[in-house]
């Protein structure tokens, strides 16, 4: 369902709101200025609809020309914020948030470095041995409540360094959650990717803007280098901190997932659309409008239609649409 044209940020996969709708949402109230949506220029319509929706305003939305992967567009964000000593929060907008007072606590904890200038990421307590994440292993010596040093970043492990970490306590799942000063970003990025700070900023001061779209100028932009925030400047920079938090979240990275966090019902089954099950349980289903599914005693499946196509796979194995994709492509 998650495709070019309309990827997972803008579907309504486990709410009536789609998952920017609930990100945008777990951002309002009176600590929070209006957010700042960095996104492809082919989304922009889209975004401003859903965002509309919500009752927010924008305060920008970035327009990227070419992807550059996060390091670049968070670059992009921190100087639409003017680039100086508002504390940002970066969200990606395909994530779940079940515990928002758990969160805005977890934020709360960590202002008082972030305004000295320290870089937060936030470590989700972790539940499994996941091999799909990036782990944090979190120092010892508590920096204030609730707050640690970072003492290392883990990239995706095997799974049994996975099931080490886990059992250890001192490890957290790497969700891509950073709260930090836009100029103490910038800061950073001029220390360790000089190049990117540069292209970034010389796609801003030559953008194109209409309204609260802004268009950073794609040559210049183009020549910005591909890293991720983590390689970057995270794993490299002095002062940065975690805060672990259990708040329910999930990347919602596969069916399983989608199950996983859903509220099912007494037959286990997780249903949206126009669904019909007998005798079946611990499924999940989902139809788009004006196309019925009917289930009768089968279990542990997945069943979800989307446009033309239909998709069935057994519970447990809803990673290996990667495969389908890739088949379907040849």
């Amino acid at each position: 369902m998650s495709r070019p044209e309309k990827p997972k940020q803008l579907l309504s996969l486990t709410a009536e709101e789609t998952m920017l709708q609930l990100t945008v949402g777990r951002a309002s109230g009176s600590r929070f200025s209006d957010p700042i949506v960095v996104a492809n220029a082919f989304h922009a319509e889209l975004v401003e609809e859903q965002v509309a929706a919500t009752g927010a305003s924008l305060k920008a939305l970035v327009l990227e020309p070419i992807g550059r992967n996060t390091a670049p567009a968070i670059a992009l964000a921190a100087l639409a914020a003017g680039g100086g000593s508002d504390p940002i929060l970066i969200m990606p907008s395909d994530h779940v948030i079940a515990d928002i007072a758990a969160f805005h606590a977890s934020i709360d904890s960590a202002m008082p470095l972030v305004n000295d200038g320290w870089l937060i990421t936030f470590g989700i307590t972790p539940d499994s041995a996941e091999t799909g994440y990036g782990w944090i292993k979190i120092g010892e010596e508590a920096l204030s409540p609730g707050v640690h040093r970072v003492d290392s970043f883990v990239e995706k492990p095997p799974r049994d360094r996975a099931e080490a970490m886990l059992a250890s306590g001192d490890h957290a799942w790497n969700g891509g959650i950073f709260l930090f000063r836009a100029d103490m970003y910038l800061a950073a990025l001029e220390e360790f990717a000089p190049e990117m700070l540069v292209a970034a900023q010389q796609s801003m001061e030559k953008a194109r803007r209409e309204g609260v779209r802004i268009f950073p100028e794609a040559e210049s932009f183009a020549a910005c280098p591909s890293d991720s925030i983590d390689y970057a400047v995270m794993e490299k920079a002095a002062r940065v901190a975690v805060v672990p938090v259990a708040m329910g979240w999930s990347d919602v990275g596969s069916w399983d997932a989608l199950h996983a966090i859903s509220n099912p019902d007494a037959g286990g089954n997780v249903v949206r659309g126009d669904v019909v099950a007998i005798e079946a349980t611990n499924c999940l289903v989902q139809s788009e409008p004006g196309k019925r599914v009917a289930l009768v005693g089968v279990e542990d499946l997945i069943v979800v239609v989307s446009g033309a196509d239909v998709l069935v796979l057994p519970r447990g194995r809803s990673q290996e649409v990667k495969k389908l994709i890739d088949a379907m492509k040849d």
